[in-house]
């Protein structure tokens, strides 16, 4: 049985028309127009690509920085070697150590956003790569996540660094921030991720390489953006 939409709900879904392809600065005024939580929900940004996932160079995964960051305040953990412990401490990482978070994790602890690893502890890792995995935790030398500079990489991270990687349907889905943003904030941060992932289009992607981008936030109806509003 089809669950009846609200009377907020419907009043919102007559504000977005399902044929038109708005500007990214409309469609952003508009998400914050239809959110009907009473949280500041996420506003996530869909991106549908001209690529094959199957094939090695098409597997897109990255990160961005956002110029506004995403509104929420990532838990980051940091495994490493004790020689490591107070520089990722002074960072701003949540969680330190190794061979005690690494059996957390085994019991399934996951109170974690981000994990960032050195390289020297990675074969250690392998105990909960299953884990980590399936999750989009695994630390990995592409989206800096494995790396000596630990300072930086927590930094980053705190900052609003997110990482993305495409899905087996072609569809890159990022937060990009929260209601609370201004349009403009929200766009800033939108036209950040678009011009990053059209800087990594593949050589062997052939035909359109954009498709179609949408936004929405946490319970409301897509919007679809039209890709040539996005100057990049």
């Amino acid at each position: 049985m089809a669950k009846k939409l609200t009377k907020k709900r419907k009043a919102v879904e007559g504000k977005v028309d399902p044929d038109k392809l708005y500007s990214l600065s409309e469609a952003m005024t508009l998400v914050k127009e239809v959110n009907t939580t009473k949280f500041n929900a996420s506003v996530d940004v869909h991106v549908r690509l001209g690529v094959d996932p199957r094939k090695a160079d098409q597997a897109l995964r990255g990160t961005v920085s956002l110029p506004h960051g995403t509104g929420k305040t990532k838990r980051v953990l940091v495994f490493c070697m004790p020689d490591k412990v107070e520089e990722a401490k002074a960072a701003g990482a949540d969680y330190v150590g190794l061979e005690d978070y690494i059996q957390k994790v085994s019991e399934g602890w996951m109170d974690i956003d981000v994990i960032i690893a050195t390289p020297n502890v990675m074969a250690q890792l392998g105990k909960v790569a299953r884990i980590l995995g399936p999750r989009g935790l695994m630390p990995n030398p592409k989206t800096g996540t494995v790396t000596n500079d630990i300072t930086n990489a927590v930094s980053e991270v705190k900052k609003g660094k997110i990482a993305f990687r495409v899905d087996k349907f072609g569809i890159i889905h990022a937060s990009i921030g929260r209601v609370s943003f201004t349009p403009e904030q929200l766009a800033d941060n939108a036209h950040e991720l678009v011009s990053t992932l059209v800087k990594m289009k593949p050589s062997s992607s052939k035909g359109i390489y954009m498709r179609t981008v949408s936004v929405a936030s946490t319970m409301s109806p897509g919007i679809a953006v039209d890709p040539k509003s996005i100057k990049v």
